[in-house]
Formats: structure tokens, sequence, C-alpha cells
């Protein structure tokens, strides 16, 4: 059965950083892209990140590029999500996904960024 646990959201003051987790299970991390999608109140589900089956390849939203950065550790089968700089519009639910459109994905961690 695949579950996608996440971890490690919280609220935390703009310009602060969190690390957000997910272990995976029921399938190995290592045979798929990974990705880091997000849903702000009121708004459709945004992709954030993708990171592919080595993790040697790694693409980010406009809107986190260069604040970002997306991990695995595949011995560990978990993902990870490292955010710096954040912003208040980076408020949302974060999911790690299997797939792209969030079709196969965690129930979710609650960023919030706010003073």
């Amino acid at each position: 059965q695949v579950q996608l646990v996440e971890s490690g959201g919280g609220l935390v003051q703009p310009g602060g950083s969190l690390r957000l987790s997910c272990a995976a299970s029921g399938f190995a991390l290592y045979r798929y892209w990974m990705y880091w999608l997000r849903q702000a109140p009121g708004k459709e589900l945004e992709w954030v990140s993708s990171i592919s089956l080595g993790g040697d390849t790694d693409s980010y939203a406009d809107s986190v590029q260069g604040r970002f950065t997306v991990a695995k550790d595949n011995a560990k089968n978990t993902l990870y999500l490292y955010m710096n700089n954040l912003k208040p519009e980076d408020t949302a639910v974060y999911y790690c996904a299997r797939s792209r459109d969030g079709s196969i994905r965690g129930q979710g961690t609650q960023v919030t960024v706010s003073s």
C-alpha cells in the first residue's frame, strides 16, 4: 500500500526557515520522480518542485527558485523540502506526491508564514 506522510510544518516568521519531510512506504523512492505541491487557502493545487529518480535533477516553480531545495534520501526512503527566506505568500498546505497532478499524495502539512 502506497503511503506518504509529511511532517515539519508549522508557524514561522517571514525570513525564517523550515524543513519538510515526507516518509514514503509501500514503494521505493528511487524508482520514481517525486514532487512537492502546495495549496493556499482559496487557491488551486500548485506545483512547487520536482526531483528525479536518483535525485540528481531538480526543478522549481519561479516563485520558490533560489529559496527552496528538494532532496531525496533513498536509503531512508524519505523526501525533503528545505525552505529558506520564507514569505507570507508561501503559506499553504504542502504535499509530497508521487504524481505531479497530486493524484497520489500525502495528507499534507500546514506551513504558515506570519509575524
